[in-house]
């Protein structure tokens, strides 16, 4: 039985497989993106993290950047 880490081919399909593991390869543009993306997401001094977080219950509107409210 496996430790619950990564994908299995029995249940992916070969693409599922490929965007997985290009994701968790250093070596790889996409796994930079999404290190990116998160980090964005996670930083209040970057527009992402109010536009990951829109329709959020508890999220002030008062608080969204003016350019959010275009």
């Amino acid at each position: 039985m496996g430790k619950g880490h990564g994908v299995s081919g029995y249940t992916h399909t070969q693409k599922q497989l490929d965007n997985y593991a290009n994701r968790h390869n250093p070596n790889n543009p996409a796994y930079h993106a999404n290190l990116e993306n998160h980090s964005n997401q996670c930083n209040p001094n970057n527009d992402e993290y109010y536009r990951s977080r829109e329709g959020v219950a508890g999220l002030k509107s008062d608080i969204t950047p003016d350019l959010l409210k275009k």
